[in-house]
């Protein structure tokens, strides 16, 4: 049995099909037009390579061969996914966990509807009438939800981002992989030297079986959900382009802005330059790509009670840290946060405080043993973590559906940095001479900056104060980032379109992919270019000291062997934690070696 998508989209439906829709959703894991290729069209791709098309077009820079040429059997970009079967923990995880939380809504409705029908309710004990009133709010609570839900699927909110930050952006991801550097990086962290990467490379003609062509055919297929490459066509991939630059749908030929139309051909004429061969002209109703901000959401409710669990759960742990630990839960500009200050702390001598940024969830329930681990274990330092009620599932919050953009987040963090005192903002026009410089350096340089702690969606903040405030960033560890190669689509295709067969995919999925909160964020305010962090851009990426990554081998979210890859071939070693068995998350568990790493790291003494 397929389950858990229901598609809330943006034309109008009945409420009723709230509940006969709702089961129905049950049956169907996939978007409709996100189900993959049909066997026809893979019968037609095992003919095509097996065929050899001779291409009769010729782009204007150099003869390139179509998509539909024959290819050796070591093109990874014409191998269908391999087919999964769903194994017994999904089941277990839908029977026990995901169908009575899912079933509490329209359980509720029957209770409630029959009371009321039958005027049953008044002859009702004590606990029948405490029942009966949870489930009057639970109907009542489920129209809000579903009120909220046409809200959150309406039209993308944002607009396109920074043309200039987009072209960048597009050109460094061209530029991915066309360095000549080796897979495991060498011994480079002992170099002194600055190695090339991509940024230096130039965007020129490969051949269509380079192995690096192979490999970006391989990984853009991805956002087209694998589908064989020789099945994309040219108004797919525009359609892909035009969302990626202008987070829109692309409008029929006649109506394109001619700055928009040169824009998407001059980026197509590039792309082609990368992949090692043209497109095939024409349109493939069988293929589509992923656009996360404008296809439809995907949201399932979930009961009433469960939302004021976590919300009383939550409450009652910031309780705990102020009896505790002396933690003070307040307010900066927009941003709540939880801080425990150290009466002892000196800012010239005692070790630089810790950020924690936590990632999609239940917000303190699902990290408060990493966050109780730094308050006993760094009792020495400040301690600051900035709540996120938008990923936390905090319904209740003014501003649950409310999301601070990038520019917003980083501008006001940093600004609550340096309110604390903890960082100074480096305005060099400020230096009057150069005895202000070097004073300036001396007093501030030994305690200039914090350490930032990032786990999973944690770790796109963490990228923006990184492409913002660089300076205030001492040091740095990466948790299951989701920040590195996002631009390969990876990430996206196994939160939101990959089909669940399994019970870890299945929790990720219902209870964190598919609530209101997160697919605001993620489906309604999410922005490529702005979350994805290059190498380049991280201070001392190579120092093991200063920076520090940690990857599961088996995550079900990134794609950790290219993430791995990506960092090694970039000179990344000893600041690589790897652990081919982890899962996502795993590395925070208590008792589990990546805390362990992650918290000897950050004793280690600072340069």
């Amino acid at each position: 049995m397929s389950i858990l998508y229901r598609q809330v989209s943006g034309n109008r439906r009945r409420g009723w099909s709230l509940f006969a829709g709702g089961w129905c959703s049950l049956i169907n894991l996939v978007p409709p037009h996100h189900v993959g290729f049909p066997s026809k069209l893979f019968h037609a791709t095992l003919l095509l390579q097996a065929s050899t098309v001779v291409a009769s077009d010729e782009l204007s820079e150099a003869s390139l061969p179509t998509t539909a040429m024959t290819d050796t059997p070591h093109d990874i970009s014409e191998h269908p996914p391999p087919q999964r079967t769903r194994d017994l923990s999904f089941y277990v995880v839908f029977f026990c966990a995901v169908l009575p939380l899912w079933s509490a809504v329209p359980l509720a409705w029957l209770f409630a509807g029959y009371g009321l029908w039958l005027g049953r309710y008044h002859s009702y004990g004590v606990m029948g009438r405490a029942l009966f009133f949870v489930a009057c709010c639970e109907v009542v609570f489920s129209l809000y939800h579903l009120y909220l839900a046409r809200r959150v699927s309406g039209p993308c909110p944002i607009g396109p981002g920074d043309p200039e930050e987009i072209q960048v952006a597009y050109a460094r991801l061209l530029k991915t992989g066309l360095s000549n550097l080796p897979a495991d990086g060498d011994d480079i962290e002992t170099l002194v030297t600055d190695r090339p990467g991509s940024p230096a490379e130039t965007i020129q003609q490969l051949e269509r079986h380079d192995p690096r062509a192979i490999d970006f055919r391989h990984s853009i297929r991805t956002w087209f959900c694998k589908a064989p490459w020789s099945s994309i066509r040219t108004h797919e991939m525009k359609k892909w382009l035009y969302w990626a630059m202008y987070n829109a749908d692309l409008p029929p030929q006649e109506r394109i802005p001619t700055p928009h139309a040169n824009a998407i051909d001059n980026a197509l004429t590039l792309l082609q330059k990368r992949l090692g061969c043209k497109i095939e002209e024409g349109s493939n109703p069988d293929i589509s790509p992923m656009r996360l901000t404008i296809d439809n959401t995907n949201i399932l409710w979930r009961p009433l009670t469960f939302y004021a669990f976590v919300g009383s759960v939550n409450w009652l742990l910031r309780k705990l840290y102020n009896t505790w630990w002396d933690v003070e839960h307040g307010y900066y500009n927009g941003i709540e946060y939880l801080l425990r200050m150290p009466r002892e702390w000196d800012p010239a001598t005692s070790p630089r405080p810790v950020v924690f940024l936590h990632g999609l969830g239940l917000g303190l329930l699902q990290y408060h043993s990493v966050v109780s681990h730094l308050l006993d274990e760094f009792s020495d330092r400040p301690v600051l973590v900035p709540l996120q009620p938008q990923i936390s599932q905090d319904l209740f919050h003014p501003h649950f559906l409310k999301p601070l953009s990038r520019t917003q987040m980083a501008e006001r963090l940093a600004g609550l940095i340096q309110e604390l005192g903890w960082a100074t903002p480096s305005n060099e026009s400020d230096m009057e001479t150069e005895e202000d410089e070097v004073a300036s350096t001396l007093m501030e340089k030994p305690q200039r900056g914090v350490t930032v702690v990032s786990h999973s969606n944690g770790s796109y903040v963490h990228a923006w104060m990184l492409k913002g405030y660089s300076e205030i960033i001492a040091r740095s560890c990466f948790v299951d980032p989701v920040t590195f190669c996002s631009w390969e689509g990876d990430v996206c295709y196994n939160f939101f379109y990959r089909p669940c067969m399994t019970g870890m995919e299945l929790i990720i999925r219902y209870f964190v992919g598919t609530e209101i909160g997160v697919a605001n964020l993620l489906q309604r305010h999410f922005c490529w270019t702005s979350n994805s962090l290059w190498f380049e851009e991280i201070p001392s990426a190579r120092d093991p000291s200063k920076t520090l990554f940690l990857l599961g081998g088996k995550d079900d979210i990134i794609h950790a062997e290219r993430v791995k890859q990506y960092l090694t071939s970039h000179g990344v070693r000893k600041g690589l934690w790897y652990d081919p068995e982890g899962r996502h998350g795993q590395a925070l568990m208590r008792g589990g070696k990546g805390l362990q790493q992650v918290l000897h790291w950050l004793t280690e003494h600072e340069h």
